[in-house]
């Protein structure tokens, strides 16, 4: 297969190009395009062939769930069976945006898409390139990240092609995106609202709307034989090719001991690499240093963290470590995928 790349950020190209994508998705075949969050590797969501096409693409486990995204709340109905008043509410302050609602289903939407369970991932994407694709598709696209199962999720359409380049048909290429993380996933299926994963839709925003939710407290080992109730939830994620460690402790005690650990790696013959801050970047000694921005500004952190690790691989990087962003409001969701991405190797100083 030839996969064909189009650089669609200018809107005549758009009116050009989206009927053409989005009559390969009606076709039962795969094109990857821009969210507001990651590159998503879109397939027919009604289409049982279209999701297994997506997980053979992806190398992704057939009971990691994906995600439905529609353009309109008029499409939500047909494959749902009930709206709950707190995803109306949601609805309303969020989307567009990057937050994904989990709901039971209905027979519209193929367990192949759902990977077996009785509930559904929904959102709609901030991307007009997004929402015109879906409209192009018939309603209802299915949508990982654009990457090979495991790896960082793709911000930049070049990784995309890297990855799924003889695997798909198309790529859109729309540039690069603003969040960097993909959305935050709510479940509203129980008692309690209840986030499963964390994303630039924080608790604090979600709690402004709906009250009390909860955070799902399970982390579920890799050999686990408990279905995911959401994506992400059971596999590791967003891995570079090297290895991965997160270090915890005061910023000094922190430089100090990264310091000590390259300079092991570096009598190794490893090639190192460091993920840091704007405050602290001049005080490592690794072959490869690189800030995510300052850390107040947890916006581009997030938005860094994916084309860092990309970057890292790009450099044939294995030994890595990052400094830690548990803080509050997207520090979480931040610390989620670092933490999915070095396989949770922490160090507490």
């Amino acid at each position: 297969m030839k996969t064909k790349l189009v650089t669609v950020i200018e809107e005549d190209k758009q009116r050009e190009v989206l009927p053409e994508a989005g009559k390969i998705l009606q076709e039962g075949g795969l094109v990857a395009f821009p969210t507001e969050t990651v590159y998503g590797l879109g397939g027919d969501a009604l289409n049982p062939d279209s999701s297994r096409k997506i997980y053979a693409a992806k190398g992704r486990p057939s009971d990691n769930p994906l995600i439905v995204h529609i353009c309109c709340m008029e499409d939500l109905e047909p494959i749902v069976q009930e709206i709950p008043e707190a995803a109306k509410k949601l609805a309303d302050r969020f989307w567009p945006g990057p937050l994904t609602m989990i709901l039971k289903k209905t027979e519209k939407v193929p367990y192949e898409t759902t990977g077996g369970l009785d509930t559904v991932a929904v959102r709609m994407p901030d991307n007009p390139i997004a929402l015109g694709l879906i409209r192009a598709a018939g309603g209802y696209v299915a949508a990982p990240s654009a990457n090979i199962s495991g790896k960082p999720s793709p911000t930049l359409a070049k990784y995309v092609m890297e990855d799924m380049d003889g695997r798909i048909d198309m790529i859109l290429d729309g540039g690069t995106l603003g969040i960097g993380l993909e959305s935050t996933i709510v479940d509203l299926t129980g008692e309690m609202p209840e986030i499963l994963r964390p994303g630039y839709i924080t608790k604090e925003m979600l709690e402004e709307v709906l009250g009390k939710v909860e955070t799902d407290k399970t982390i579920l080992s890799l050999d686990s034989k408990t279905p995911p109730k959401a994506p992400g939830m059971k596999y590791r994620h967003y891995a570079p090719s090297g290895e991965l460690t997160v270090v915890c402790g005061s910023q000094e005690k922190v430089v100090e001991h990264i310091n000590k650990q390259l300079e092991k790696a570096c009598l190794e013959g490893k090639r190192t690499g460091v993920i840091c801050t704007e405050e602290t970047k001049e005080l490592y000694k690794a072959d490869f240093v690189k800030s995510a921005g300052k850390r107040e500004d947890e916006a581009k952190i997030a938005r860094e963290l994916y084309r860092i690790l990309r970057e890292f691989d790009d450099e044939k990087v294995e030994i890595m470590y990052s400094e830690a962003f548990d803080t509050a409001g997207m520090g979480q969701a931040i610390m989620n995928r670092l933490l999915k991405a070095a396989g949770h190797h922490v160090e507490y100083l």
